[in-house]
């Protein structure tokens, strides 16, 4: 049984990327699977420490296949219930010279609307265009695709943890 309608190809532009999906489930347990740190690290392969509240820290370690290990830091910025969640999170290895915590980063926003038969989500992830050109367009084809993986992982997470 299908779960979601994975009904948009992505946006990418060279500044953001927009990734929407429709999920057979309400919002509010959509809401749940995006902003309770602990299922949000299940679906999308992360071990976080700590829970998220706006302004504040997020930091962790990567366990997706192939990514173990890598760092995770991300600043909370908004929590508006049911609605939107939106964070800045730091990329790796932008400038080898800085610490991880100084590493440019990108803005992801999580925005649910309601819609008949469930939650539409749309995930979109922008301020590409602050990164070098060269790591830009590496990052966006990799995220592009991340994103996709995403949207099925939470999907997936909401089906089977109603």
């Amino acid at each position: 049984m299908t779960h979601y309608s994975n009904n948009q190809t992505p946006v990418v532009d060279e500044d953001k990327i927009i990734k929407t999906i429709d999920i057979k489930a309400p919002v509010s347990r959509v809401w749940l699977a995006i902003t309770d740190y602990r299922q949000f690290g299940e679906w999308f392969k992360v071990k976080l420490n700590e829970p998220f509240a706006p302004g504040s820290r997020s930091t962790g370690v990567t366990t997706y296949p192939g990514y173990e290990g890598y760092p995770w830091l991300a600043t909370i910025e908004f929590v508006e219930p049911e609605t939107l969640f939106s964070m800045h999170w730091h990329h790796d290895k932008v400038f080898p010279e800085l610490p991880y915590d100084q590493q440019p980063t990108t803005r992801v926003e999580f925005r649910l609307e309601a819609i008949a038969g469930g939650t539409r989500l749309t995930i979109i992830e922008s301020g590409f265009s602050a990164l070098p050109e060269a790591y830009r367009v590496s990052q966006i084809r990799s995220n592009t695709e991340g994103w996709n993986i995403q949207a099925v992982n939470i999907a997936d997470h909401v089906a089977q943890h109603p």
